[in-house]
This record gives C-alpha cells, structure tokens and sequence, in this order.
C-alpha cells in the first residue's frame, strides 16, 4: 500500500498541536507560560471563562503573556510577534469583553509549523 498524503484540517491540527504542546511543558515542569496569576487566585474563574470564535482559551499550560513591543494593530486589525514571527490576528480569535488581568495574552496553536493564535486579548498599551 501507497504512503498517504493527508493533510490535517486546521480543527484537527489546532487540536494535535495544542496537546502536544501541552505535554511538552508539563514533561518540562514549565509553568512560566500560564495565564493564571497565582498573585490573583480569585482570576482562576475568568481565565477558565474566556473563549474566543475559535472556542475555549485556557486550560492553564498555554497561555503566553505579550510585552507590548510584540502587538500592535496594521490595517484595522491586531497582530502579534509569536516566535520571532509577525502573525495576523483573524477577528474571531480576539476575545472580547474587558481584560480583568490587564496584560496581553495569547494562546497559540501551530499550523503547518507556524504559530497561529486561537485566542488573543488586548491588554493595555503603555
């Protein structure tokens, strides 16, 4: 039998992507990614909540928290540096509503090797 040449959808690669990438940071003891602000237990509730038009954001290992010089808006629309690459924000991936920790956060997924963000909330520049 032939080798298969399938290629994943992009639900089934966010979903691959995002386990894998879990795993990588628990079997690394790495906590320094999560959203969750152990300052702030009384967040742990919101940061569950949040979800964007791509689904649920947070499972506690895969948020990244954004320093200022790595967002900015192009052309009417968010975009943020992941990995040393400028990566466009889609409209569905922005979390609305207000952003009771303050800071930028983004919770990526990988597409083809790429980092995509399934979720991004705006903090406050400056």
């Amino acid at each position: 039998m032939g080798a298969r040449n399938w290629e994943p959808d992009e639900q089934t690669a966010f979903a691959y992507d995002a386990h894998r990438a879990h795993r990588r940071a628990v079997d690394a003891g790495d906590r320094s990614g999560q959203a969750h602000d152990h300052d702030h237990p009384e967040l742990n509730g919101w940061y569950e909540s949040l979800h964007s038009g791509k689904g649920p954001c947070c499972d506690g290992s895969d948020a990244q928290r954004v320093d200022d010089a790595d967002w900015d808006t192009k052309d009417g629309h968010y975009r943020v540096r992941l990995e040393g690459e400028w990566v466009d924000v889609p409209d569905e991936a922005v979390v609305t509503g207000p952003n009771r920790a303050g800071r930028t956060m983004v919770w990526p997924y990988y597409l083809n090797g790429h980092p995509r963000p399934r979720c991004f909330m705006p903090g406050s520049m400056g």
